[in-house]
């Protein structure tokens, strides 16, 4: 970690440094850059939440119009498969997907040799759309991480995939 007396004490800090004086016992080693990383997460999703709304979508609908368009053409998928990729419940992605088709984003269709099975689909309009405001993501995010060195942004990326990784094999588990 690095050495405290180079920056002033921040958020985390303060409250790591209350905590030690009110429980001595305990070990706080993780808290201050998890708490961090949980601030950076608020306001880093503030400015690309910005971005979904110039282009009228939320978080939810970009991810699935998103999910849609970068699995190639014929920009198409089953509801279950989206739901899936999105690591969301069957019907939180119905939901999404009413709202879009309601829009003319997207559309359902019955699946070719299995009239059980849903296929949901870019429309012109949601394939126009989701590219423009992907590009404006890519930009913002690419803004965001410009913030450190192209040395700092790969440690950070190794860190987070590692801990990531971690977390993973025990999804149930407490580490």
């Amino acid at each position: 970690m690095a050495d405290r007396s180079e920056t002033p004490p921040d958020f985390a800090d303060v409250a790591v440094a209350h905590w030690e004086r009110e429980r001595p016992e305990l070990d706080f080693t993780a808290m201050a850059p998890l708490a961090r990383f949980a601030r950076l997460y608020i306001a880093g999703s503030r400015y690309v939440e910005e971005v979904f709304a110039a282009h009228g979508l939320d978080r939810g609908e970009f991810d699935v119009l998103a999910g849609l368009r970068r699995t190639g053409a014929p920009h198409e998928l089953s509801p279950s498969r989206l739901a899936d990729i999105l690591l969301i419940t069957r019907a939180g992605m119905t939901k999404r997907v009413d709202r879009l088709e309601a829009r003319g984003l997207v559309t359902r269709r019955v699946a070719p040799g299995d009239r059980r099975s849903l296929r949901i689909r870019l429309t012109p309009e949601g394939l126009a759309l989701i590219d423009a405001a992907v590009a404006d993501h890519a930009e913002n995010e690419n803004r965001l991480l410009g913030l450190l060195t192209e040395q700092e942004a790969h440690a950070f990326d190794a860190v987070l995939r590692k801990l990531l990784a971690a977390l993973e094999e025990r999804p149930s588990k407490p580490v």
